[in-house]
């Protein structure tokens, strides 16, 4: 399920709910909503609450398909009676969530369309030198000097770059999935100018909201950690889930049982501290959510600021270098020219 149809989904059936409407018809109104997956995944969750199955439990019956969060967040809602409430605040996340990622997006939009035009530019050149035949005849002259022309040619730049950006995606997905433990190299990418603040904020963030809607749902604390470290989808902060829970149990506060971890940084830890003194932990924890999102959005324009930079220097270099090869291997066959 997308992050957009999960967050659609939350704000129409808590809104739903909160109006009094019944379970069983909410859910077959939405399976009138979205892709057919979606639809049969929302008639499968209907015919299991018509037979008294919890929401939640239904919803995990339809294996990976609801995101993991929003399963937790209705067993959560289930149990403590807030579901209404709890589903239209994680709506709310999942609206955040969006619009960073939005954000994002647009940031790059520009100088990826434009990266795209210079590739189109490079392939039509090649194809252009095998096509045309001098006068003379024979083949054009290879002014990338590359040895590549015409429709192969094209092909086998094509395959050059999707080897290029095959590496950076498999980059990201090892790191993604923790390939041999490389999120244990997070502590290190946090020391990175510009760009690890910037992470570690965003991190902060989505944990945050998470650890605010489940102490507001009325999760006991190591549980909502354990939910909001879930929430971060970052090994690196799953396996504090142990400390956590051996902290508070031997007599830790909330802060405490975070410190333990040795994962978040002092700043963070004492805005916890005082949330906790001032015995209103999930109202202050919320309004700290809030602060570390205005702070995520800035973070946010921050990296794709610097994505946006690197995408055009991209461009800029290729073209240059492209510019340069081109003009050296003119000014050679002038040269043999002049020269006999």
């Amino acid at each position: 399920m997308s992050l957009s149809a999960a967050g659609n989904f939350c704000r129409r059936f808590g809104t739903g709910m909160r109006a009094g409407s019944d379970m069983v018809r909410l859910l077959d109104a939405e399976s009138g909503h979205g892709p057919p997956r979606q639809r049969d995944a929302m008639r499968e969750v209907a015919r299991g609450v018509s037979r008294g199955e919890p929401l939640a439990e239904s919803m995990q019956a339809q294996g990976k398909f609801f995101p993991p969060l929003l399963v937790s967040m209705t067993h959560v809602g289930e149990a403590t009676g807030r579901l209404e409430r709890t589903l239209l605040n994680l709506a709310e996340h999942y609206e955040h969530q969006l619009q960073l990622r939005r954000a994002f997006l647009t940031s790059i939009a520009w100088p990826g369309i434009q990266l795209v035009m210079a590739i189109g530019i490079v392939s039509l050149l090649i194809w252009i030198m095998g096509v045309l035949v001098p006068p003379t005849g024979g083949e054009m002259t290879d002014l990338l000097g590359f040895g590549l022309r015409g429709p192969v040619g094209v092909l086998i730049f094509w395959a050059y770059l999707a080897t290029f950006f095959g590496l950076i995606a498999a980059a990201i997905v090892a790191f993604n999935k923790n390939v041999a433990g490389v999120q244990n190299l997070v502590p290190l990418m946090y020391r990175f100018p510009v760009v690890g603040p910037a992470v570690q904020t965003i991190t902060l963030a989505r944990f945050s909201w998470t650890l605010s809607l489940a102490l507001d749902a009325g999760l006991d604390p190591v549980r909502a950690i354990t939910l909001a470290l879930e929430s971060t989808d970052s090994d690196f902060y799953r396996r504090g889930k142990e400390d956590v829970e051996r902290a508070i149990l031997g007599g830790e506060t909330l802060a405490g049982g975070l410190r333990a971890t040795d994962i978040f940084p002092d700043d963070y830890l004492t805005r916890i501290e005082i949330a906790e003194i001032s015995g209103t932990d999930a109202e202050s924890i919320n309004d700290l959510a809030r602060e570390y999102d205005e702070r995520a959005k800035m973070a946010m324009k921050t990296i794709s600021g610097l994505a946006s930079t690197l995408i055009w220097v991209l461009v800029i270099v290729t073209l240059v270098y492209l510019i340069f090869r081109m003009l050296f291997n003119v000014m050679g066959i002038y040269d043999e020219a002049l020269n006999g």
